[in-house]
C-alpha cells in the first residue's frame, strides 16, 4: 500500500458500494462534491456508505441504498461483493481510509427519482445531483469518478469478474 499522507485526523472503515443497476440496464451516480476541498472539483459517484457494527455487507447496502435514494431493495437484489478495494480521500477535514466491497443491485424498474429525505445534512450538501448513466457511457467517459477505476472496469465487473484493486489515493 502506497504511504498513507498524514494531513488530517484518519478514520478507518468497512463501505459497501452499490452499482444499482435499472430495468434498463443503466447505472445511477451522484454527482458529488466536497465542501472543504473545493479544489477536488466535482465528480461521479457510486452510492454507499459505512457497513455499522453487527451489519454484514448486504445489511449495509439495502439500509445504505434506502437512506441515501429512497429505493426499496429485497435482499436477492443484491448480489455478491465481487470488486474489493481499499482507497483514502479527505473528507470533511478528515481522512478516510475504507475497506470498499463493491455489489450490484438489480432493479425491475426503470431508474426512479432519488429520495434524499433520509439522507444525512453532509450528505445533502455532497450529493447535488444524480444520473442514471448507460454503462457505455461510464466506460467511454475521461471525466472524474470515485472510483477513479470506474469506466475502465465497470463492463467487467457487471460481467461477474472478480475484481480486487490495489490501494488508491483519491486525494
Amino acid at each position: 500500500m502506497l504511504e498513507l499522507p498524514q494531513d488530517l485526523p484518519i478514520i478507518e472503515r468497512d463501505v459497501v458500494r452499490m452499482v444499482v443497476r435499472d430495468a434498463a440496464g443503466r447505472i445511477l451516480l451522484f454527482h458529488t462534491r466536497e465542501q472543504s476541498a473545493p479544489e477536488l472539483g466535482e465528480w461521479w459517484e457510486l452510492p454507499g456508505g459505512g457497513i455499522d457494527e453487527g451489519e454484514d455487507y448486504l445489511a449495509a447496502a439495502l439500509r445504505e441504498l434506502r437512506e441515501e435514494t429512497g429505493i426499496e431493495a429485497a435482499p436477492h437484489q443484491v448480489g455478491p461483493p465481487t470488486w474489493r478495494r481499499t482507497a483514502s480521500f479527505r473528507n470533511r477535514e478528515q481522512r478516510n481510509l475504507q475497506h470498499e466491497v463493491i455489489v450490484e443491485v438489480r432493479l425491475d424498474v426503470p431508474g426512479p427519482d432519488v429520495n434524499e429525505s433520509g439522507r444525512f445534512d453532509y450528505e445533502k450538501e455532497a450529493y447535488f445531483d444524480f444520473r442514471w448513466w448507460p454503462v457505455s457511457e461510464v466506460a467511454e467517459n475521461s471525466g472524474l469518478f470515485y472510483p477513479r477505476s470506474l469506466p475502465a472496469l465497470i463492463e467487467r465487473f457487471l460481467a461477474g469478474e472478480s475484481l480486487d484493486e490495489p490501494f488508491e489515493l483519491w486525494s
